[in-house]
């Protein structure tokens, strides 16, 4: 797969209109890549003019500021910064909601300021746009969806329409979770939780909210966030229905129907 990059962009004299930030746990974690492989494919089928950082992206320091780390973030901070300014990017386009809050929120008091845009959203503008069509309602139609709110997508920013409209393009059914919305549970990982281990208590949180999705009969759990996969994926796995319930990022759901 030809994933073009920012320095290779540059150095042939061409700006592409968006940056495709991939975080690290779309660099990094094997299920994650599915999703920004999944995602790339998307803008490439859409002639997204686009580019990726490479290996001169680095972490926005979302972990380090929630586990309490300051002096690191701002490093990275920084560091990020002055690259994405070194390249003129204006309009930065993740997967990520954490790095999306992080972007949009928080790197402005630092002196970096850019359009930044969550994949749900973006994906939302593709297909009312018409780039994106789905063949036939695509291998979904019908099928039952639930969809988990990401805290930082939902309650941080706001945006609870854009990933139920893309679900809404598939034809599928939408099947609310009783928590949902502005009223959703967390997965579990917010807030650098990812990284450490469980406080006392009678259930781990992730497996709380895979219950709550399980309980919809869905038979496949939306998600617009690495971290929401991971731990609702766990969750599943822990009720041994991994083979009856399938979670899946909306990009890859649009990317299996274009």
């Amino acid at each position: 797969m030809h994933v073009p990059k920012m320095a290779d962009l540059m150095a042939a004299g061409e700006t592409p209109d968006v940056l495709f930030w991939v975080g690290c746990a779309g660099s990094f974690d094997q299920r994650a890549q599915k999703i920004t492989k999944a995602f790339a494919t998307i803008l490439d089928n859409t002639g997204t003019k686009y580019a990726i950082l490479g290996k001169e992206e680095m972490c926005t320091g979302d972990p380090a500021r929630r586990a309490g780390n300051e002096f690191m973030f701002q490093m990275m901070a920084y560091q990020n910064i002055q690259v994405l300014d070194g390249y003129g990017i204006k309009k930065i386009v993740t997967a990520c909601p954490h790095c999306f809050n992080i972007f949009k929120n928080e790197y402005p008091s630092l002196g970096g300021n850019y359009e930044v845009i969550h994949h749900a959203t973006f994906l939302q503008q593709l297909i009312d746009e018409g780039k994106i069509n789905m063949t036939g309602g695509g291998s979904f139609k019908g099928k039952k969806i639930t969809y988990h709110d990401s805290c930082y997508l939902g309650r941080a920013n706001n945006i609870y329409e854009a990933p139920r409209k893309v679900l809404e393009a598939l034809d599928a059914e939408l099947i609310e979770m009783k928590r949902c919305k502005s009223n959703g549970l967390c997965c579990g990982a917010g807030g650098a939780q990812m990284f450490k281990e469980d406080e006392p208590g009678d259930i781990r949180i992730n497996i709380e909210r895979s219950n709550e999705a399980i309980a919809t009969g869905a038979t496949i759990i939306a998600a617009a966030c690495p971290f929401c996969n991971t731990m609702l994926t766990d969750g599943v796995k822990n009720k041994e229905k991994e083979d009856d319930i399938a979670v899946m990022d909306i990009a890859e759901l649009v990317a299996a129907c274009m």
